[in-house]
């Protein structure tokens, strides 16, 4: 038996025959004076097949208002053309608010029947984790649920939560989020969702850490700092029983400038430059990637089949030169001593222009290249001296991991992508990274995974991850500002998808036509701190409001930790 509540209803369910109700819509109406807005949930009880008691959940998605007038014109004869005088009406005409609601769930789920002509009440808070089948997680001998935000509508306020094993695998995986630049809060959705993972994590999935690339600013900069917090936030932080406090083991990695000594990154503060490392790649490390930074319209099968030859048969290994000369490549510049040794040997000897099957032509094409990647990337790539590199194999336990490249060059950028989630993928193939699974943090998807353009070896592996990702344990997490104009299948393969205050222009594309007009002009609205959140659990989107992360915001990062000036170079060493 449905258990009655107290409180009246606020509305009744109405069907005509130009709006009829349906398994998956209904309509309703209301008093004037009502606490119902887009995006409240509801709750309907009636009466199902033999008179057995139906429960039906909903989600407000349209409104309108009507009055007893016919026609405007009658309205504006009776007030005589003068829109003083309408006030002046002996009686005051009848009034209706009637709703528009799309189904979230029935119960009993069988038979599916159309909604019942019954009361309408506001959804409590065992009525929304019903609505929203958080039931199926939220309990149990292990509960997976990861506080999201705040379902806030008509006096009430209700946490929503994420099923772990649809947002971090293995059933569904990966989360992607939407919105205008400064207004949607991307970063700072990004940030408070990573802290309530860390802290709502299944013990029984095991261990988990973060690798978030900075490619824009001082954004991520200051997880470790904890930032300034208003009361409501932390109203908001108790109600969803997360803790209201900074990353506890953050650490950052940047490349140097091409000076060599000082760390390309706004983390330069005297106070804080110490837990900054240096990323520092060496021809090792670099060459696996080299065709991230070479053009592939210059670069052929031939070119392709010498680098693959170094790769294996050269680097870090002893080698003969053929010349009576032998090498050992680890550095860029014991590289361009064995091509020196090359040449030398084929002049020399007068043996023609191939040396081990490979024209002297594309030898040379080839040098030319590598020798322009340590240019190219000075400072993240190194000529002759020690590489330093995340660490691969002793991964921490909810550690965040933040790989500054804002001020890289971009194919640089590139690189580092490339080469960081190769590595992660590896690990976790083999299980030694140290945790089970990984949270990739990427922002401007619009950038590196676009709809349109070349294939680039970077969109290759978003969609990699994308697509196979979950199996591994290897989580993305993107943003971007349009995502009409990213690749389908790089966001089409993410389980949750969250939208903050959209653009006009991107709401009139083909990919929100399923969203009513009212939810447009509210997506298009949204203050900042609430979000759209679509979820495999939720049948249909829904709005929350998250609390400020306790987190350093960039911006005030750099005013309260001015990043120091470059060191000459004798001051340095």
């Amino acid at each position: 038996m449905i258990e009655r509540r107290d409180p009246p209803p606020i509305g009744r369910v109405v069907a005509t025959e130009q709006k009829p109700a349906t398994p998956h819509q209904f309509h309703f109406w209301t008093a004037n004076e009502t606490s119902i807005g887009i995006g409240a949930i509801v709750r309907v009880e009636g009466v199902g097949a033999g008179d057995s008691e139906r429960v039906v959940y909903g989600v407000v998605t349209d409104g309108f208002a009507y009055s007893d007038l016919a026609t405007p014109l009658h309205d504006v004869v009776g007030a005589e053309g003068d829109p003083a005088r309408a006030a002046e009406h002996p009686t005051v005409r009848q009034e209706i608010r009637l709703w528009t609601a799309a189904v979230l769930r029935q119960m009993p789920e069988e038979p599916l029947q159309p909604v019942p002509l019954g009361a309408v009440h506001v959804a409590s808070d065992a009525d929304v984790a019903q609505a929203l089948r958080m039931d199926a997680y939220l309990g149990g001998a292990q509960p997976t649920a990861i506080p999201v935000g705040l379902y806030t509508s008509g006096g009430l306020e209700a946490p929503v939560y994420l099923d772990a094993d649809f947002l971090l695998g293995p059933e569904a995986a990966h989360l992607n989020i939407s919105g205008v630049s400064g207004l949607a809060t991307k970063t700072s959705a990004v940030e408070f969702l990573l802290g309530s993972i860390f802290q709502h994590f299944p013990p029984h999935k095991g261990r988990i850490a973060a690798v978030c690339f900075n490619v824009k600013g001082p954004d991520l900069c200051f997880l470790d700092q904890p930032g300034a917090l208003e009361d409501e936030d932390r109203r908001r932080y108790e109600r969803l029983a997360v803790r209201a406090q900074p990353f506890e083991r953050v650490r950052y990695y940047a490349p140097f400038k091409a000076d060599g000594v000082n760390l390309n990154t706004l983390r330069t503060h005297p106070e804080l430059v110490g837990d900054v490392e240096p990323l520092v790649w060496g021809l090792r490390e670099v060459l696996d990637y080299a065709e991230v930074l070479l053009n592939r319209d210059d670069i052929d099968a031939k070119a392709d089949a010498f680098i693959d030859f170094l790769s294996d048969r050269v680097v870090d290994k002893e080698f003969d030169d053929g010349f009576g000369g032998a090498h050992r490549v680890v550095t860029f510049a014991d590289l361009e001593r064995l091509f020196r040794s090359i040449f030398d040997g084929l002049e020399l000897s007068a043996r023609g222009d191939t040396w081990r099957t490979h024209h002297i032509a594309t030898i040379r094409k080839v040098r030319n290249r590598l020798s322009n990647i340590s240019t190219r990337c000075k400072g993240l790539v190194t000529d002759d001296g020690p590489s330093n590199d995340l660490p691969w194999g002793r991964f921490e336990d909810r550690a965040v991991y933040v790989v500054d490249v804002a001020n890289v060059d971009p194919l640089g950028q590139d690189l580092v992508f490339a080469r960081a989630v190769s590595k992660l993928r590896e690990h976790l193939e083999r299980r030694d990274l140290g945790v089970d699974a990984v949270v990739v943090f990427v922002d401007e998807l619009n950038k590196y995974a676009p709809g349109d353009g070349p294939e680039t070896y970077v969109k290759k592996m978003l969609l990699d991850i994308a697509e196979r990702g979950r199996y591994l344990g290897l989580v993305l997490f993107g943003a971007e500002q349009f995502r009409s104009q990213v690749h389908r299948r790089v966001v089409g393969n993410a389980g949750s998808i969250v939208f903050g205050r959209m653009d006009s222009d991107e709401l009139a594309t083909p990919g929100y036509q399923v969203l009513s007009p009212a939810i447009k002009i509210k997506l298009a609205t949204l203050p900042i701190g609430e979000l759209m959140v679509r979820h495999p659990h939720f049948t249909q989107p829904i709005f929350v409001r998250f609390p400020r992360p306790p987190v350093l915001r960039g911006r005030d990062g750099v005013e309260r930790f001015p990043p120091a000036a470059d060191l000459p170079f004798e001051d340095a060493v």
